[in-house]
């Protein structure tokens, strides 16, 4: 099999964005540009990948990481001196280079797929990925002869009125030759308006050298969308959710309302599964079959069983069991560990907080640094006082215990096997197995009270 490698153009600043965040680093469906066009370039089996890195690089490295190695182009003086960039890393190589750029978030590894081998089954020298644009306006033509070979590419403002009324587009994605690239490169002038070396010249000097040239027309002209503003980034967006949307349907997965469902494209969804509208899903999520998430329910970096339902609520950084009930209006914080059967309700807030299986919490309660065990009770208005304010500290309520409403659990302390603590106590000492805990004021009545208090006021 010829060795494959692979350029991505990472190193324009993107003043266009009019943002402090490197251009290729601007999320998509939670995921930053470039990121997206790593995953699926990852997918096609290449020897190395080269990322040319320029503006924020090291932030750009630090999101990549050694999925690529890297060049630096110090100043951006067009793509071809982009691509030259790579000399040390890809000259000496023999095979089928691609060059993509980072800012295409939606392109897919089909498609480059498709790329690749139409270049190698004609057995070209160049190959360019090409695209029907309804408005092709501002866009490089796509020029073929006779054999359906590419003759040449022609920029918009260079373009004939027959030439403008071609709707093949160039769409900036390319394979070369390896070995022919880089010669080529070495050839490649800077002798236009702005002074850059750009790699569609590439094209036309291995034309000259009567090298075969050929053009792989993608179906989707979305795929090739190229972000260089917010609004751009705002239509990569609603493409990418689109797409994601529609794969978990075909999957199985009921979303209710797609316009209103945003799904990170890392997430896993059970078959049967609904999702309600508002339901924000980001980053690693894996979730199980027979689910109901949502309405309006934000889940980050989550692990969740079968059969739960998550209404109104938050979930970031934990871990979910079976026949859960979450919400509504429930906030399960990062490090949580909530089992099967468990009920956690309206206003309640879990972190760091182990549940076990069929213990409830069932609302206005804070549940911090805890260990509650199975089959616990936790009454309306308990907390877990888990802050001296310097250092953090554990409860554990073990199993079959009974929390009492508006209590207070001082921490460090451990209420044991089937205790109970009484409705409004605050409790500071271990209360053992079985015993009934009361820490507080005793009940004084004072009679006729009120009477009192008015003559007073009458007086």
């Amino acid at each position: 099999m010829t060795n494959r490698y692979g350029v991505i153009l990472a190193a324009g600043q993107g003043t266009r964005m009019k943002s402090k965040l490197y251009k290729v680093l601007h999320p998509v469906c939670g995921k930053p540009m470039v990121q997206h066009v790593v995953d699926q370039l990852s997918t096609l089996s290449l020897q190395k990948l080269v990322t040319i890195v320029g503006h924020g690089a090291e932030k750009v490295k630090a999101q990549i990481g050694d999925k690529s190695e890297y060049a630096l182009q110090e100043e951006q003086l067009g793509t071809a001196h982009a691509v030259m960039q790579a000399a040390n890393h890809l000259a000496n190589e023999k095979g089928i280079t691609l060059v993509v750029c980072g800012d295409t978030p939606l392109i897919t590894a089909e498609t480059m797929e498709a790329l690749l081998a139409q270049h190698e089954r004609v057995g070209a020298k160049a190959s360019i990925l090409t695209a029907v644009a309804a408005d092709p306006t501002g866009y490089g033509r796509i020029v073929r002869n006779a054999e359906g070979h590419v003759e040449r590419i022609v920029e918009h403002k260079d373009a004939t009125e027959e030439e403008r009324t071609i709707t093949e587009i160039n769409t900036g994605t390319y394979c070369f030759d390896n070995e022919a690239l880089f010669e080529a490169l070495s050839n490649v002038s800077n002798d236009n308006v702005q002074g850059e070396y750009y790699l569609p010249d590439v094209i036309e000097i291995l034309k000259n050298k009567g090298e075969i040239v050929t053009a792989f027309q993608t179906d989707s002209f979305e795929e090739t969308l190229g972000v260089n503003d917010r609004y751009a980034l705002s239509q990569a967006e609603k493409l990418m959710k689109q797409r994601i949307n529609k794969k978990h349907m075909i999957n199985g997965v009921t979303i209710i309302d797609p316009d209103n469902t945003y799904i990170s494209t890392d997430s896993i969804i059970g078959s049967d599964t609904v999702i309600h509208p508002g339901t924000v899903i980001i980053g690693d999520v894996a979730i199980g079959s027979d689910c109901e998430i949502g309405p309006n329910s934000e889940i980050q970096n989550c692990k969740i069983g079968d059969r739960t339902v998550i209404r109104h609520s938050v979930a970031h950084d934990s871990s979910i069991g079976n026949d859960v009930a979450i919400g509504p209006f429930a906030h399960i914080r990062p490090a949580s560990q909530i089992s099967d059967k468990v009920k956690v309700g309206n206003f309640v807030e879990l972190k760091k907080a182990v549940f076990g299986e069929g213990s409830k919490a069932s609302h206005l309660s804070y549940i911090g640094d805890a260990e509650v065990g199975t089959n616990v009770n936790i009454g309306c208005g308990s907390i877990t006082v888990n802050y001296d304010g310097k250092n953090k500290f554990l409860t554990k309520i073990e199993d079959n215990a009974f929390i009492g409403c508006n209590s207070n659990l001082v921490a460090p302390v451990t209420v044991g096997k089937g205790a109970y603590v009484a409705a409004g106590s605050t409790i500071t000492n271990e209360v053992p197995n079985d015993a009934l805990a009361i820490a507080r004021a005793r009940q004084v009545n004072k009679e006729n009270y009120v009477e009192r208090l008015n003559q007073k006021k009458n007086s």
